[in-house]
C-alpha cells in the first residue's frame, strides 16, 4: 500500500468531510444540553440496551466517517476496502454527493426544528416535549431516515465490502432504534403520539403536512 495526495475519490471525500461535521455538531449538541439542562442527551442512554447497542454502534460510526475521509488517499487496498469498479461509478459517487449534501442541510433544519427536546436516545426517566411540526409534520423520524440516506451515500461514493457491511449495520441500528422510540414514546405520551403514528409514516414522506 502507498499514499496518494490526490484521492481517487473526490465524492468520496467530500461526503468524509460532510460526516465529520455532522457528527461534531451532534456532539457540539450533546455538550450543550448537558450544560444547560444538565443531561448528556442520551450519549449514554440510561437503560441497559441502549447502552449496549452503542457499543457496537459507535465504532460502526467511526468507521463510517474515517473510511471515505482516508482511503481515497490509499493506493494498493486489500479486497474488501478497495472499491468495486464498475461502469459509471465516478457518475454515482457525483450523485451521491450531491445526495448527501441534501440530506445534511435537511438534517440541519430537523436539529433546528426539534430544539431543546432533540436527545441521541431513550431516557425512561425522561419526558419531552413532542414535535409534530415542520419536517416532522410530513416524517415520523426524518433525522433517523437522513442518516440512512447518507449512510447510502457513503456506500455509493466508495462501494465497498467494509462499506457494505457499514451500512447494514448503520441502517439495522436506525430501524431498531426507531421501533424502540416509538414503543417509548407512545408508553410517555399515550394517544398524542399513537394518533401521530396513524396518520405520518417512520420515512415515507406525506405529500401534504399532518396538522
Amino acid at each position: 500500500m502507498g499514499i496518494s495526495f490526490i484521492p481517487s475519490s473526490w465524492p468520496a471525500v467530500i461526503i468524509g468531510l460532510i460526516l465529520a461535521i455532522y457528527w461534531l455538531r451532534v456532539l457540539q449538541m450533546v455538550l450543550r444540553t448537558k450544560r444547560e439542562q444538565g443531561r448528556a442527551a442520551n450519549f449514554v442512554p440510561p437503560e441497559k440496551l441502549g447502552r449496549m447497542l452503542r457499543i457496537i454502534w459507535i465504532p460502526t460510526v467511526l468507521l463510517w466517517i474515517l473510511l471515505p475521509l482516508t482511503l481515497p488517499f490509499i493506493t494498493g487496498l486489500p479486497m474488501g476496502l478497495e472499491r468495486f469498479d464498475f461502469s459509471g461509478r465516478a457518475i454515482v459517487g457525483w450523485v451521491a454527493a450531491a445526495v448527501a449534501v441534501v440530506a445534511f442541510a435537511l438534517t440541519w433544519v430537523c436539529w433546528i426544528n426539534m430544539g431543546k427536546s432533540w436527545r441521541m436516545g431513550i431516557d425512561p426517566n425522561e419526558k419531552t416535549q413532542l414535535v409534530f411540526n415542520g419536517p416532522f409534520a410530513y416524517v415520523r423520524h426524518p433525522i433517523y431516515g437522513l442518516s440512512q440516506v447518507l449512510v447510502l451515500a457513503a456506500l455509493a461514493a466508495w462501494p465497498s465490502v467494509v462499506m457494505l457491511v457499514i451500512a447494514a449495520l448503520h441502517m439495522f441500528f436506525m430501524q431498531w432504534e426507531v421501533r424502540r422510540e416509538d414503543k417509548y414514546l407512545v408508553a410517555l405520551h399515550g394517544p398524542a403520539y399513537a394518533e401521530y403514528m396513524k396518520h405520518v409514516n417512520r420515512f415515507w414522506p406525506r405529500l401534504t403536512p399532518w396538522k
